[in-house]
C-alpha cells in the first residue's frame, strides 16, 4: 500500500513484533462469554503469517472500556484465539508491570503472547495526538522491548488512543494484512467505485447522517444515497412528515431546529438522489402492518421500512454496480422486522456489483440472515466506516503514514 509500511517491509525473523488488534467481542450479559468471535478469526491471517516467518508475537487488544458491563479481560479471547490458530496463545493478565515483561523477554520465536485489556490502563484511552501519546508510559515501557509495530485494528482506527498511534513515532510500523484488506475494499468504494453507485444508510444520527449524506453526493462517491431505519425517520420528519410520537422518542434530543434544518438543506441540495421511506412497518397485535409515512401512529414505533419502500429501494439497488449498507432498515432482531432489512441485502448480492456492508449492526443482521458471506467484502469498521462516510483521516491510518515517512526499518 502506497505510503505505510506492509509485513513485506520487515524482516521478522527471530524479532519481536508488537501486534495492536481490535477483538472486542460481543459479551452474554449473564455468562459474560462471547457470543461471536469473528474479529477474533478475522485477525488469524496476521498473525499466522508473523508466526511462519518466526516473529515473537506480542499482542495488545481491548475488550469494552472501564465503566461497562462488558468490559472483561481477555483470557477468553486468548482461548478462541488458540482455538482458531490451531497454536497455544499464552495470555498474562498484565501489561506494563514485572510479569508482562517477563513474559515477552521469555516468548520464543514463532509463539504468541497476549497481554491484558489494554484499557486497563488509564491514559489508554486520553484525548492526545500521536506525539503525545508516544511519550506515554505505555510506550516508554514497551517501546524499548520490540523491534516492529504492526497495526491491525481497523474497527478502531478512527481512535486517536495510545497502543493505536503512539508507537508509530518510534518503531518501524506496518498495517496488517486484515487493515490493508480494509483500507484496499474501501478505497475501491470511495475513491473509484463502479457507477451506479448506491449507499444505504440506516442508524447515524441525525447530525452526523446529514454530513455523511453531503460528503458522499457531494464528492461523487455515491450517485445515490436511500435512507432507512432511524435515519430515515429523522429525514422524513425534517421533511415536514408527522413521523408520530413513538418513532420521535428515541431521537427527541436530535430532533434539534438547527438538525432538521441541516437535514432539510441537504434534501433541498440533492432533490431526488436522497431517497426516504414512503411507508413503514408497525407491530400491532403481535403483527406486522405498513402504514403510510405521512400516518404513522404515536402509540407504536416505526419498526421496520414497509412493503412499497422496499420495492422501490430494490429496484435502484439492483441496477447498481456499487453499493455500500451502514445501518439496518429496521429492528432486524425483533421477528417480522427484519423483511426490510433483508430484501435490501438480497438486493445487493443480487446486484452482481461491488457489495460492502459495515457496522457491528449491520453485520450482525447479515449473520442472523445468514448472508455475511455472500457479500464482496464484509468490513469490521463501524466507527472507522463512519469515519470514512464523514470524508474525515481515520489517525491510525494517519500514523502509519507517519512511520512511513520518518522511522527507517
Amino acid at each position: 500500500m502506497k505510503g505505510i509500511y506492509t509485513l513485506e517491509d520487515f524482516n521478522v525473523k527471530d524479532k519481536t513484533v508488537l501486534l495492536r488488534v481490535d477483538i472486542n467481542c460481543p459479551i452474554d450479559r449473564t455468562t459474560l462469554k462471547i457470543i461471536n468471535d469473528s474479529r477474533i478469526r478475522r485477525v488469524v491471517p496476521t498473525i499466522r503469517e508473523l508466526m511462519g516467518k518466526n516473529a515473537k508475537v506480542i499482542i495488545l487488544a481491548h475488550q469494552s472500556r472501564k465503566g461497562k458491563w462488558d468490559f472483561t479481560n481477555l483470557e477468553e479471547h486468548s482461548e478462541r484465539l488458540s482455538r482458531h490458530l490451531n497454536s497455544p496463545v499464552r495470555y498474562v493478565d498484565d501489561i506494563l508491570g514485572e510479569k508482562a515483561r517477563k513474559a515477552i523477554s521469555e516468548t520464543k520465536p514463532g509463539t504468541v503472547l497476549l497481554l491484558g485489556n489494554v484499557r486497563e490502563i488509564d491514559n489508554e484511552s486520553a484525548e492526545l495526538d500521536m506525539m503525545e501519546h508516544s511519550r506515554s508510559e505505555t510506550v516508554n515501557i514497551l517501546a524499548p522491548q520490540i523491534d516492529f509495530y504492526v497495526n491491525d485494528a481497523f474497527a478502531a482506527a478512527h481512535r486517536s488512543q495510545c497502543s493505536l498511534v503512539g508507537f508509530q513515532p518510534r518503531v518501524p510500523s506496518a498495517s496488517g494484512r486484515l487493515m490493508a484488506k480494509e483500507l484496499y475494499a474501501l478505497s475501491a468504494i470511495f475513491d473509484v467505485p463502479r457507477r451506479p453507485s448506491v449507499f444505504i444508510l440506516g442508524g447515524a444520527k441525525i447530525d452526523d447522517a446529514a454530513n455523511m449524506v453531503d460528503h458522499v453526493l457531494g464528492s461523487r462517491i455515491a450517485d445515490t444515497v436511500i435512507l432507512t431505519g432511524l435515519a430515515g425517520n429523522a429525514f422524513l420528519k425534517a421533511r415536514g412528515v408527522d413521523i408520530g410520537e413513538a418513532s420521535s422518542a428515541p431521537m427527541k434530543d436530535e430532533l434539534t431546529p438547527d438538525n432538521l434544518q441541516k437535514a432539510w438543506d441537504v434534501m433541498s441540495k440533492y432533490g431526488h438522489r436522497i431517497l426516504l421511506p414512503t411507508d413503514v412497518a408497525v407491530e400491532r397485535d403481535g403483527k406486522r402492518q405498513n402504514v403510510l409515512a405521512g400516518d404513522m401512529p404515536n402509540d407504536v414505533p416505526a419498526l421496520d421500512i414497509g412493503d412499497d419502500s422496499i420495492a422501490k429501494f430494490i429496484k435502484v439497488i439492483q441496477s447498481s454496480k456499487t453499493s455500500l449498507m451502514s445501518g439496518p432498515a429496521g429492528m432486524y432482531e425483533k421477528d417480522g422486522f427484519d423483511t426490510g432489512t433483508k430484501a435490501l441485502m438480497e438486493a445487493m448480492i443480487d446486484s452482481g456489483g461491488q457489495s460492502v456492508i459495515g457496522g457491528g449492526h449491520t453485520v450482525g443482521a447479515a449473520d442472523k440472515l445468514d448472508l455475511t458471506d455472500r457479500f464482496s467484502y464484509v468490513s469490521t469498521g463501524g466507527g472507522a466506516l463512519e469515519t470514512f462516510l464523514l470524508g474525515k483521516e481515520l489517525p491510525v491510518v494517519e500514523a502509519l503514514k507517519y512511520s512511513f515517512n520518518n522511522v527507517k526499518v
